[in-house]
C-alpha cells in the first residue's frame, strides 16, 4: 500500500508539475504545505527524469511561485468556450492544394414521383427529397412533420434525440415554402430537414454536451455550421444525443441504440446523429470526430460520414474537446449528399481562428476511376486478422473501376505516441469538473472514460505536451511525402490510420461495404490528402454507385 505521506507529497509536486486539480476547497490545504527535495524526488519518477538532491533544491522557490501561478488561472473559470492563443497548422513545408479553383457540380438527377406510400420516403436521399421540394409535390412543413413524427416514433427505443427544436422548425419550413413556390429557391438543402450533435449550440435550445453537468445549459448563441445549414434553407428539427463530452455512447439519458440491432450501441460520439439516419428519421445530420466519432458510428450504423480536414468547417457555438483535433461533418445516406451537406458548410470564420482558407472542387459527373492512382495502406489489406473479406473486395473493384493500385506503408513516426496532445487539451477543456469534482457525475467511471483521463491528463508536463506536437509535425510532413502523386487512398476503418489522420487532420469518407457475418454494416474508409475533399468524394461516389450497400437499411421492427 502507498503511504499517505507519500501521496502528498506527489500531489504536492504536480501542482507544479503537471498542474494536478485537487478543487478549489483542497488548495488551502495545499498551499501551506512547502515544496522540498523529496517532493521534487517523488515527481521525477512521474515525469522520468532525474534530478540530484542540490538540483532539486535550486528548484523549489521557482517550483512554489508556479503553484501559486497555476492556481490564478484556475481563479479565472474559464469557459469551454475560450480557445487558446495557439492554433495548429495541419499545413506541411512544401504543401500544394489538390484543387486549384473552386466548383461544385452535382451528378445528373433523374425525375423524382412522390411515392404512394408516404413512408418511403424515410430513406430518400437529400437529393431526392430536393427534387420533391422544387417541383412542389411536397412541402417543407409536411416534409417537416413525417420525420419528427418518425423520431419520436423511434427515439423511445432508439434513445437518439435530446431535444426538439419544433417551433423554429416549423417557422423556417413555412418560410422555406413560400420562397420555393414564389421561385426563390435557394437549392437543393432548400427545404431539407436535419439534426445536429447535441455539442453544437442553439440560441434558443439546451445544449448538453450529453453530460449530467451541462445538462442545463443555455448557451444563446447558433453555431456557424447551423447558421450555414439555415443559410442555405434546411431546417433544423432536433438536437441529438452524444456518448458524455463526445466519447462512446452513453449519455444521462441511456445509451443510444443501432437500429439494425437494438441489443447494441449505435457507437460513438456521433451516437445519435449515426443512429437516426440510419433508421431514417432523418435526411441527414451533424456530428464531430477527434478521434472515430463520425467513422465509428457511421461503421456501426451503416451511414455514409464525412470527416472534413481539420480547419475546412468552424467550429464556433461547439463544444472544445481538443482545439487541435476536432472537426465537424456530415452523416448522410449516400456520399454525393455528404458533399451536398460540406458544400455548405465549408469556409473560414472570423469567430474561429483556426479555419484555413483552401479551394473545394467537386464534380459530381466524373464516371469510372481511369487515370487515378489510388493508395492502398498495405499491412492491414494482407493480414488475414485484420482485414475484412469486404476490404479486399474493394481493391478489387476500384481496379475493376480503371484505377491503378499503389501499396503504401504507415509512417515510422509513431502516431501512438503523440495521442496524449488530445488527453492533454481534453483535460484542459474540462479542468473544471476535475477541480470541482463534477466529474463524479458523469456516468461512465471507468479506467478508460473521461473522468480518469481528465484526471491523468493534469499530470502532462507542458513540455511533453509541445515535444508530442513537434514530433506531430514529423508526422504531418512524413505522410504528405509518402501521398505525393496519389489521388487518393483507402484504408479499413478501424486500423492505426484512424488515429495516424486525426492527427495530421486529413479528411476521410467512411461508407457502408457489405455486412459482417451477424448481419451488421461494415465499411470502408476513402483517405485524402489536406484538403482533398473533393478527389475524396469524387471517387468514394463512383465507387458508391458502382456497389448498392447504401441502399440498404434496417428494418424496424419495435
Amino acid at each position: 500500500m502507498v503511504k499517505k505521506s507519500t501521496i502528498k507529497q506527489v500531489t504536492l509536486a504536480f501542482c507544479l508539475f503537471g498542474s494536478f486539480a485537487l478543487g478549489a476547497f483542497a488548495w488551502p490545504k495545499i498551499a501551506a504545505s512547502p515544496i522540498t527535495v523529496g517532493i521534487v524526488a517523488q515527481a521525477q519518477k512521474i515525469i522520468g527524469i532525474e534530478f540530484t538532491p542540490a538540483q532539486g533544491d535550486s528548484m523549489l522557490n521557482t517550483l512554489d511561485s508556479r503553484v501559486k501561478q497555476y492556481q490564478e488561472l484556475r481563479n479565472l473559470k474559464m469557459p469551454n468556450s475560450v480557445v487558446p492563443a495557439l492554433n495548429f497548422n495541419p499545413i506541411p513545408v512544401g504543401f500544394v492544394n489538390q484543387d486549384n479553383t473552386n466548383g461544385f457540380k452535382l451528378s445528373k438527377g433523374g425525375a423524382v414521383k412522390l411515392p404512394a406510400d408516404k413512408n418511403e420516403l424515410a430513406f430518400y436521399t437529400v437529393r431526392q427529397l430536393a427534387e420533391l421540394l422544387r417541383t412542389k409535390q411536397i412541402t417543407s412543413v409536411e416534409l417537416t412533420k413525417f420525420f419528427l413524427d418518425r423520431l419520436k416514433k423511434y427515439d423511445p427505443k432508439l434513445l437518439f434525440v435530446i431535444s426538439y427544436t419544433e417551433d423554429r422548425a416549423f417557422k423556417n419550413a413555412a418560410k422555406a415554402d413560400d420562397e420555393i413556390k414564389a421561385g426563390k429557391y435557394r437549392g437543393v438543402l432548400h427545404g431539407i430537414p436535419f439534426g445536429i450533435k447535441d455539442l453544437l449550440s442553439t440560441a434558443d435550445s439546451k445544449t448538453t454536451f450529453g453530460a449530467g453537468p451541462y445538462k442545463d445549459q443555455e448557451l444563446h448563441i447558433d453555431a456557424t455550421v447551423v447558421k450555414r445549414l439555415e443559410d442555405a434553407g434546411a431546417i433544423l428539427i432536433a438536437k441529438l444525443t452524444l456518448g458524455e463530452l463526445a466519447q462512446g455512447d452513453n449519455w444521462y439519458g441511456g445509451i443510444t441504440k443501432n437500429p439494425w440491432d437494438v441489443t447494441r450501441g449505435s457507437s460513438g460520439s456521433s451516437a445519435g446523429s449515426a443512429s437516426a439516419v440510419s433508421a431514417g428519421c432523418l435526411p441527414f445530420a451533424i456530428g464531430s470526430e477527434t478521434l472515430g466519432s463520425i467513422v465509428s458510428p457511421a461503421t456501426e450504423c451503416g451511414d455514409t460520414g464525412l470527416r472534413p480536414s481539420f480547419g475546412r468547417v468552424s467550429k464556433y457555438g461547439a463544444m472544445a474537446l481538443s482545439w487541435s483535433m476536432d472537426k465537424l461533418g456530415p452523416i448522410t445516406r449516400s456520399v454525393e449528399d455528404a458533399a451536398i451537406v460540406f458544400n455548405a458548410i465549408q469556409g473560414t470564420d472570423r469567430n474561429d481562428l483556426s479555419t484555413i482558407a483552401a479551394p473545394f472542387n467537386y464534380d459530381g459527373t466524373v464516371a469510372g476511376l481511369k487515370g487515378w492512382k489510388i493508395g492502398y495502406i498495405k499491412a492491414p489489406f494482407n493480414n488475414r486478422n485484420i482485414s475484412n473479406v469486404n476490404d479486399s473486395l474493394t481493391l478489387a473493384k476500384l481496379k475493376e473501376l480503371g484505377a491503378e493500385l499503389i501499396p503504401i506503408e504507415m509512417p515510422k513516426t509513431p502516431s501512438s505516441a503523440i495521442q496524449f496532445v488530445l488527453e492533454a487539451e481534453a483535460g484542459a477543456a474540462f479542468q473544471e469538473l476535475v477541480l470541482n469534482h463534477k466529474d463524479d457525475m458523469l456516468v461512465r467511471q471507468g479506467k478508460g472514460a473521461w473522468p480518469n483521463t481528465f484526471r491523468a491528463a493534469q499530470f502532462i508536463p507542458a513540455v511533453e505536451y509541445i515535444q508530442a506536437n513537434r514530433a506531430r509535425t514529423l508526422l504531418i510532413q512524413e505522410w504528405y511525402q509518402t501521398l505525393k502523386g496519389l489521388d487518393i487512398y483507402i484504408a479499413p476503418s478501424f486500423s492505426s490510420n484512424l488515429r495516424l489522420t486525426n492527427l495530421t487532420g486529413n479528411p476521410c469518407v467512411v461508407l457502408p461495404n457489405g455486412f459482417n457475418k451477424d448481419g451488421r454494416p461494415t465499411s470502408i474508409t476513402f483517405m485524402g490528402q489536406l484538403f482533398g475533399e473533393g478527389k475524396v468524394l469524387e471517387a468514394a461516389r463512383i465507387y458508391q454507385q458502382a456497389t448498392d450497400f447504401h441502399t440498404k437499411h434496417p428494418t424496424l421492427n419495435f
